[in-house]
């Protein structure tokens, strides 16, 4: 019986699972659909039952035609900074996710900030403050369904990430893993655990949370998730973005990756202490010895697209046929759906489209959404110095616009991978490390495979020029949100 890894990624509109051979090989595949709601400005909500029941779906199909009695192990990749607040008895949710995109602690964040924390909170997590951290949605939580505390106190609610709710539901273990945990600006990074001033600071009791534990675990043995038989290991969980690092040998000097999804997150391997305010020091996965990551987040990609579609009332694929053969003319758009992420850290900014006449056509719009993508992993890029390659995954790099655009705005090589799950391929490239499937070798190996690579073809003059357009119009936006709030 030839042995599999289930690998199952954990996103924020679907759940994708994947069973992986001996040779690197996909054998199968299934995923299940995901909703989220937004019941007011700036929140943004999911049924954490449905999720678990996504899983539960994605993972029944993938093992349809397969042998479950081969698996040997399941890797977990999720979505991260979203939070989940259950009932510790029963294993049933007191309220929907809260996702990561969701504002409701920006009053919080502005809190402490305004007193002087914020230093701190860099200082000991490496993120800035910022409500798309897992830690103000924790306390709004608790403002809601605990508010004095006592039950969460006493163990008898429990708050996580997604990792942690999947693993209780799933295994059991009321754990953490220290990727998702660093994510949630309440885990000091040099000491790789939950740190009592942050947890004071932000009023989240440590009883509340899982242990933190290691990228490779322990996490328990599955349960109640047929066909899979019970007993069969969790081995490996990593954040999304980090199994997409991983899933590029991202620990091989250089490699800078950018997955263009729901949000983006550009990421590379590096020691803590990047560019001040640009980027994020997290941690990218551990084996008992942390490796740290450089990140930075943008909060609307793909959802800017999803978004054009909805309101043109058209498939979300076509916003990207159209933008494929037009010109943006003079139309930009700046997506600061609840805010700005990485670079610019301004969760004030505000949504703008710009260089609107009666003459502008649906393909224009469709490109400049197209184009804020691009621009605002540019930005990020911007503050990474000796950048040589950019190696991208996500379902927009099937844009082929998009990647040539990302050449041409950066002045680098893009390399599209052609595996589009590449955060499952992450998860089970780790999770079947322990067993023996495989070598770091054979990923390296894997990882340079199947490259398409997009060179640009834009002079200097044109490139600045663009720039420069797009960061006169951001800087509207950002000045627009900062007049609205006072400031």
């Amino acid at each position: 019986m030839e042995p599999l890894i289930l690998a199952v990624d954990q996103g924020t509109s679907s759940t994708k699972a994947l069973l992986v051979n001996a040779s690197g090989a996909i054998t199968a595949r299934a995923s299940a659909p995901l909703s989220q709601t937004h019941p007011g400005p700036g929140l943004a909500e999911q049924d954490a039952a449905e999720l678990l029941g996504s899983v539960r779906d994605a993972v029944a199909g993938c093992l349809r035609e397969a042998d479950p009695a081969a698996v040997r192990g399941v890797g977990l990749s999720t979505q991260r900074e979203s939070v989940v607040l259950w009932e510790a008895r029963t294993g049933l949710p007191v309220a929907p996710l809260v996702g990561w995109q969701d504002q409701r602690g920006a009053a919080l964040t502005a809190g402490v900030a305004e007193k002087g924390y914020g230093d701190l909170v860099r200082r000991r997590t490496g993120l800035p403050l910022d409500p798309m951290f897992s830690a103000s949605k924790m306390a709004a939580l608790l403002d809601r369904h605990d508010p004095a505390r006592r039950r969460s106190r006493r163990g008898e609610l429990r708050l996580g990430t997604v990792d942690a709710w999947l693993l209780d539901s799933l295994t059991g273990q009321f754990v953490t893993e220290v990727g998702n945990a660093s994510r949630t600006q309440l885990l000091d990074l040099a000491t790789g655990d939950w740190d009592d001033e942050l947890l004071d600071l932000f009023d989240v009791p440590r009883a509340a949370l899982g242990r933190v534990v290691a990228s490779t675990g322990p996490f328990g043995e599955i349960r109640g998730l047929g066909p899979l038989p019970d007993g069969v290991p969790v081995t490996a969980v990593l954040g999304d973005s980090h199994a997409a690092l991983f899933a590029h040998a991202g620990w091989r000097p250089g490699v800078v990756k950018a997955t263009y999804g729901t949000g983006s997150s550009v990421m590379t391997v590096a020691e803590p202490g990047g560019p001040a305010g640009a980027l994020c020091d997290t941690i990218a996965w551990s084996d008992g010895s942390p490796s740290f990551a450089l990140e930075a987040n943008i909060r609307s990609s793909g959802r800017t697209l999803t978004w054009l579609a909805d309101l043109l009332d058209v498939p979300a694929d076509r916003i990207i046929d159209l933008a494929a053969g037009s010109d943006a003319g003079d139309v930009t758009l700046v997506p600061a759906f609840g805010g700005l992420g990485a670079p610019w850290w301004d969760p004030g900014a505000v949504p703008l489209i710009a260089g609107l006449d009666l003459g502008t056509s649906r393909a224009q719009l469709a490109r400049a959404a197209l184009e804020s993508v691009a621009h605002q992993i540019a930005d990020v890029l911007a503050a990474l110095p000796g950048l040589r390659r950019l190696v991208a995954d996500g379902g927009l790099t099937r844009s082929a616009a998009l990647m040539q655009l990302q050449a041409d705005l950066t002045g680098v090589e893009v390399a599209r991978t052609a595996h589009p799950e590449l955060s499952a391929a992450g998860a089970a490239g780790l999770a079947g490390l322990g067993p023996g499937l495989w070598t770091i070798a054979d990923l390296e190996a894997r990882a340079d495979r199947d490259l398409e690579v997009f060179t640009p073809a834009w002079d200097d003059e044109r490139r600045e020029r663009a720039v420069a357009r797009w960061h006169q119009r951001l800087k509207v936006a950002r000045d627009l949100g900062a007049r609205a709030n006072g400031s």
